[in-house]
């Protein structure tokens, strides 16, 4: 599916406010700065957590920009699904140096457990990207949700609307299909019963 966002109608404009500001780096800085918090008890698990939003979100969207300014790739998107691959090993990599860091220092277990939870996700995005193009936005705010509710309070399932929106919006772009945005939401909330075992 290729990108149909030319128009300016209004839909087309609240879509693209919607998908900028719940990208995955946003979503997963405030996310694992909640899931760090709730893991360590008190506010050094912010420290932890900002180092699972920092190998988790952002070290992935500036290796993205970086591609985008060597003209790789046109936007954050990544429309191609062929060309995505890179982006999921710096992903695997990142999360899983940022595990090892957190397994030497001693982190918290759930912001540990987090971060496999991520780390397994992106796996399975990896290999369904291979033949098929499912929506990795709704994944990570479909994962960040039920992390935070299986850390915090179940309340926090009210936030499956962002996630709702977040699909509404990869559709209403042309980014993905709505079976490609409810596979990655899908996906992204089987990440939180890593919790079941830890």
């Amino acid at each position: 599916m290729t990108s149909t966002d030319t128009t300016a109608s209004p839909d087309n404009t609240t879509a693209r406010t919607v998908t900028d500001v719940f990208q995955p780096r946003n979503v997963l800085l405030v996310g694992m700065l909640g899931v760090g918090l709730a893991a360590a008890g008190h506010w050094t698990g912010l420290l932890w957590g900002f180092l699972g939003a920092l190998c988790a979100g952002l070290i992935p969207a500036g290796y993205i920009e970086w591609e985008r300014g060597r003209g790789t790739w046109g936007d954050r998107h990544v429309v191609d699904r062929t060309k995505r691959a890179p982006i999921f090993f710096v992903i695997l990599g990142s999360i899983g140096t940022g595990s090892l860091v957190m397994v030497l220092g001693h982190a918290p277990t759930g912001i540990l457990a987090a971060m496999l939870a991520l780390w397994a996700m992106t796996v399975v995005l990896l290999a369904v990207n291979t033949v098929w193009k499912i929506s990795v936005d709704a994944a990570v705010a479909s994962a960040v949700v039920a992390l935070l509710a299986a850390v915090h309070s179940p309340w926090w399932l009210l936030a499956c609307t962002m996630t709702v929106a977040v699909c509404w919006s990869r559709v209403a772009l042309g980014y993905h299909s709505v079976a490609q945005t409810v596979a990655g939401g899908s996906l992204g909330a089987a990440t939180a019963g890593v919790f079941l075992f830890v």
